[in-house]
């Protein structure tokens, strides 16, 4: 039975045409031999291995037919009318790098073609040489290359075509890298063309290529050839299709260059290595964070014996998110529901913590006494939203008026009274409060902590916990479970936009599963921290040094989108789950596109009279599907304004709460609940002063938490922005927001 290889396509195939190629792709791979499938070669081709198959009466299909004494392989180009296909196949060739050793398809001058016997003995200037280049213009600037030291040699040495280098020499702008960089020969020439014009090494661009191995010049040509198309960075081009439910996947699903298919090769290591202990992979929004824990939960459940497995993250929505694309990657990955049943488990964190104490039953107790200092086993109820400022007003004159803040008092409960496990007021005396920025008495810790007991006593009557409650109560019955020989839940956790988990949900995550190999696996970026405060994974036992690497190449937003965003952070000290400083200007797209649109208006009418006509201009483009237009804002009040707004001028949307995006409308959410989404075109509304950033009185307390609410403030409006994949517009009326840069 022949294998198929999938060339990443360049234009999406219609609804019709997919299931006419899933058709015609399935029957190959059971018998290349059938007549109905017309596998015929193509005369003086520039390739002796190109076929063309019937896939109707007006299509045919280009492939490459790639014999061995073992095997028959198949790797499928395209599918174009009759004419253009024999046009396309005449020109075509699956070549080999002969620096590199990644496979290849160019396209060939129709005078240069030649039938082509030895994948190796090509000159890459020739292999790439689709028409001649015009002529580079003189340079108004510097060339980004030559002013990093970059020589031709130095490329060439890599595997880059000689014309493609010499283009590239003369490049002095980002625009001017993505437009080659699009043109590349290959895409790992394009990739490493990004890379190098951002000024990273040439050792680490081969490195993240997998291009520091030496070529396997063993075997016959066809067999290096089959190792080409299997190379790391040839896989960004190519993808082995496994069975018919993957060949199913890979046709029907709306795009080839799915993210679920292709990798590059840095995220393909973070998928595949083992680490002895946690790992944490960091990267801006579109870098693919995502899609590396997706893929490697997907690996470590699928071992044999099955493992005991958890992906989680913070909101519900983003599980929910999870679970539908791990359902696209591999729907046969054995999904479970359980609190430690053998398989994959994806629920948000606090789901787990219900888990735990859910199946802990009145044993809880215990627990509860150590974190809280009272044994209670009520603990599946949740503390309502005026708790905290209940307390408070219980407590009255006692509590300085600075102090007199809910936000205050919730950051304090949980950043230093829960972790530490404080059930006195003398434990509190003695509790250190580094980084809270603002210093207390002796007099005034007596006061937080009477609120605090008022707080928990109210807890108690009512029989309920919060969220960070119910985490640390959860984490401490699985460490005392432990301290009496019982197995923890899980073999390996793996998390999702680490960022937004406090400190109790991280002591749970470490009491999930044992130290050991693959034991935690964090993707984060400090950038995208929109809930909770900053923590630092180390005080948790959880330690990342050493086995923490960055991703910086974004694949959903356009470089002009990203400037934009990443100018939302300029100004702003970022630091990532250990610490450290986390910079941003060394992110950069693969993709290019219009510059952001900005729209200031006098009023909120005038506002929405822009909205609607850019969301019905967008929306009447031929290639834009309505659900992937979105306006995004502050909040549930300014949603359900712009959803009625709008309709009064005859545009109608869909208000997005918790369910999921449905077809056939554009849509209207909070920018807390676009998290984890993207879209092609995005409106950013009512970006004004006093919305974006929200008023922060309430932080006032302490100049730290003050800093924090405005860093998630930023992280909001770069999040916000960062869903949208090609088009972006920002709006508002009256006072522009200072989060905004001028110009």
């Amino acid at each position: 039975m022949p294998t198929i290889v999938m060339a990443k396509q360049e234009r999406p195939l219609e609804p019709v045409m997919k299931k006419k190629a899933y058709a015609f792709l399935e029957k190959l791979s059971e018998d290349d031999t059938r007549p109905g499938l017309h596998i015929e070669p193509i005369v003086n081709a520039a390739d002796e291995r190109v076929r063309t198959g019937r896939v109707d009466q007006g299509y045919r299909a280009v492939l490459f037919k790639i014999t061995t004494a073992d095997t028959s392989t198949y790797v499928f180009h395209g599918i174009w009318p009759h004419d253009e296909a024999i046009k396309i196949a005449e020109r075509t060739s699956l070549r080999l790098n002969p620096i590199s050793g990644i496979a290849e398809i160019r396209t060939i001058e129709p005078a240069a073609a030649a039938p082509v016997a030895e994948a190796e003995v090509v000159p890459t200037s020739e292999a790439a040489r689709a028409a001649p280049p015009a002529a580079a213009p003189e340079p108004t600037s510097p060339a980004l290359l030559p002013a990093y030291g970059l020589t031709v040699e130095q490329l060439t040495e890599l595997g880059l075509d000689e014309d493609f280098v010499g283009r590239a020499m003369t490049v002095t702008d980002e625009e001017g890298v993505l437009t080659l960089a699009e043109a590349a020969p290959a895409e790992w020439q394009g990739m490493a063309l990004i890379d190098l014009s951002a000024g990273t090494p040439v050792e680490e661009v081969r490195s993240k290529l997998g291009l520091d191995a030496e070529v396997d010049t063993s075997g016959s040509d066809e067999e290096r050839l089959l190792r080409g198309l299997q190379h790391p960075a040839g896989r960004l081009s190519f993808a082995w299709i496994e069975d018919d439910e993957e060949l199913r996947r890979v046709v029907e699903d709306s795009d080839f260059a799915a993210w679920r298919i292709f990798l590059h090769p840095l995220q393909q290591q973070f998928v595949d290595r083992p680490y002895r202990g946690p790992a944490k992979v960091t990267g801006g929004a579109g870098t693919g964070k995502t899609v590396v824990v997706l893929h490697r939960a997907r690996a470590l459940a699928t071992r044999r014996p099955t493992p005991r497995v958890l992906l989680t993250t913070f909101t519900t929505n983003l599980a929910a998110a999870l679970e539908r694309d791990m359902g696209r990657l591999d729907p046969e990955v054995p999904l479970v529901r359980g609190l430690g049943e053998l398989g994959l488990r994806l629920a948000g964190v606090d789901a787990v913590a219900r888990s735990v104490l859910v199946e802990a039953g009145r044993d809880i107790g215990e627990a509860a006494a150590l974190v809280l200092g009272a044994d209670t086993s009520d603990v599946l109820q949740r503390t309502g939203s005026e708790a905290w400022r209940e307390a408070i007003a219980a407590v009255g004159p006692d509590l300085p008026e600075h102090l007199r803040s809910p936000a205050f008092m919730e950051a304090e409960y949980e950043t230093v009274v829960l972790p530490r496990r404080v059930t006195s007021a003398a434990a509190y005396f003695r509790a250190p409060r580094r980084g809270r920025g603002v210093s207390l008495s002796r007099g005034q810790r007596a006061a937080v902590w009477e609120v605090v007991e008022r707080y928990r006593a109210a807890s108690r009557a009512h029989g309920t916990l919060d969220w960070a409650e119910a985490a640390s109560v959860a984490a401490a019955h699985l460490d005392q479970q432990a301290e009496h020989g019982a197995r923890r839940p899980y073999d390996h956790v793996l998390v999702d936009e680490g960022q937004d988990l406090g400190s109790t949900r991280w002591q749970l995550l470490r009491a999930l599963v044992a130290p050991g190999e693959d034991d935690l696996f964090v993707a984060e970026d400090s950038h995208q921290r929109i809930y909770g405060q900053k923590i630092t994974l180390s005080h948790y036992g959880i330690e990342t040094r050493g086995r923490s690497r960055r991703l910086t190449l974004n694949y959903r937003t356009t470089q002009q989108n990203l400037r934009w965003a990443m100018g939302v952070l300029d100004g702003a000290d970022y630091s990532d789950l250990e610490g450290e400083t986390e910079k941003h200007d060394d992110y950069r797209s693969a993709r290019s596109g219009p510059v952001p649109r900005v729209l200031p208006c006098s009023s909120l009418s005038e506002e929405l009279d822009e909205a609607a006509e850019l969301v019905r201009a967008w929306t009447s483009e031929a290639d834009v599907v309505p659900e992937t237009v979105a306006v995004l804002v502050r909040d549930r009040f300014q949603r359900d304004r712009v959803v009625n707004g709008l309709a009064e001028r005859g545009v109608e949307v869909r208000a997005v709460d918790r369910e999921s995006i449905r077809a056939g409308r554009p849509v209207v959410m909070t920018m807390h609940r676009a998290k984890g989404t993207e879209f092609a075109r995005v409106l950013l509304f009512e970006v004004r002063e006093g919305a974006v950033p929200a008023g922060l009185k309430e932080y006032d307390a302490s100049e730290a938490d003050l800093q924090d609410a405005m860093l998630r403030e930023r992280s909001l409006l770069y999040v916000a922005a960062t869903r949208a994949r090609d088009v972006l517009a920002v709006s508002w009326s009256g006072e522009r927001s200072s989060l905004l840069k001028d110009g």
